[in-house]
């Protein structure tokens, strides 16, 4: 038979014991009334005990419809003759009942149930001489018991294999949910390490190409110069070694350790001036606050872009760098009085180009911000950028 849980399994060999026990009572009671026909009931009742317990070594039995119903065939007709010669054998009926309803579909076990519930009450009626209502309710009420146990038992299987099914559904649908979240993880980390880098290291290195190509053509004849570049060139290179490290450790760019973002904002505009030969003013407006870390980051990072855009491409001689405060917003703008550009027909990044605008706007779109870029042709460059106030910086200005 095919047994699927430990439960079924040990059910199994409840009812197999039970056949068992009532075949060996059939047969005691055969001598112990000195029945005639006693060693017949015997043989009998070994070859049906045999013949049902071919049944659970069979694998046909339990995996094809053609195998059950022939066993279940050969173990009725076994019953039937143990039955016309012991009214001891009707008591077979109630666990061949269960193994019918176990084997076959639901309409052809209902059918093997009715017909043998109507062999046993005939062949018990014949043995007790006459037909009354008292030999027929046996037999009918356990055929009744057990359609009922095997059905409710089937439609508690059923719902308890839907709701497998559908655990095992939840649990995929969460792992893909998991794995989704994970990459989208991943590829929002890399997004934000390459803003970082282009906004640090690569401004930096870039820097410091510039700085060396200066050196180079001031050599040999201004050695001097040459070496204020290279100095200058060194000083950009312990920066970008300190942010290189502060990558690895997953903190703060350096350039906000143990000062405000004004301050940064400050030196960034005196080491623009002192590297590059342009003006690069700094000015504050309203009253200062404290300022969540990204928000610090994101607004410095902003700077340090535009600035290095302003130096590579712009051709200006001077650039003005705002941190303004207002009641409920941060602002950081950069104005610059270079050559300007077309903002609408300006060419998407190239990989090596590192990513600009679009690395700038994605930082303050990140914190819920707006990103402005105005310039044309011979007009110079404005970039602001404008970050909401946290509600608990707002509280610390306004208690």
């Amino acid at each position: 038979m095919n047994t699927l849980t430990p439960t079924v399994r040990f059910l199994a060999w409840c009812l197999h014991l039970l056949v068992a026990g009532l075949l060996a009572l059939a047969v005691v009671r055969a001598f112990a009334d000195s029945a005639p026909d006693a060693g017949l009931v015997a043989v009998v009742a070994a070859i049906t005990a045999v013949t049902y317990g071919l049944g659970p070594l069979l694998p046909a039995v339990g995996r094809s419809y053609t195998g059950a119903v022939l066993w279940l065939s050969a173990v009725g007709a076994a019953w039937l003759v143990l039955l016309t010669l012991s009214a001891e054998a009707v008591w077979l009926a109630f666990p061949l009942y269960f193994v019918q309803l176990h084997l076959l579909p639901r309409r052809s076990g209902l059918v093997a149930v009715l017909l043998t519930t109507a062999a046993a009450v005939v062949g018990f009626s014949i043995h007790q001489g006459a037909f009354s209502p008292a030999t027929a309710i046996g037999p009918s009420l356990g055929a009744a018991v057990a359609v009922a146990v095997v059905w409710s038992y089937q439609a508690l299987y059923r719902e308890s294999e839907q709701r497998r099914m559908l655990i095992d559904e939840l649990t995929a649908t969460r792992a893909d949910l998991a794995a989704a979240q994970r990459s989208a993880g991943v590829l929002e980390e890399r997004e934000r390490l390459a803003r970082e880098i282009h906004d640090t290291l690569a401004q930096g290195l870039s820097s410091i190409q510039l700085l060396l190509r200066a050196a180079e053509r001031a050599l040999p004849e201004r050695v001097d110069v040459a070496a204020g570049y290279v100095g200058r060139a060194r000083s950009v290179a312990v920066d970008n070694l300190g942010e290189a490290r502060r990558f690895v450790a997953a903190l703060a760019p350096p350039a906000l350790d143990g000062t405000t973002l004004a301050g940064a904002l400050e030196r960034l505009c005196a080491t623009t001036t002192d590297r590059h030969h342009i003006d690069a003013r700094f000015h504050l407006r309203g009253a200062p606050i404290g300022l969540p870390a990204e928000y610090e980051v994101a607004l410095l990072r902003v700077a340090q872009s535009a600035l290095a855009n302003t130096t590579r491409h712009s051709r200006a001689t001077g650039v003005d760098v705002t941190l303004d405060f207002g009641d409920d917003r941060v602002a950081v703008d950069i104005v610059d009085d270079g050559v300007g550009f077309d903002p609408g027909s300006a060419p998407e990044p190239a990989p090596e180009s590192g990513f600009g605008l679009p690395a700038m706007r994605a930082r303050v779109d990140d914190l819920g911000g707006t990103f402005t870029v105005r310039s044309g042709d011979g007009e110079g460059t404005s970039i602001i950028a404008v970050l909401p106030l946290p509600s608990e910086s707002s509280s610390e200005r306004h208690p």
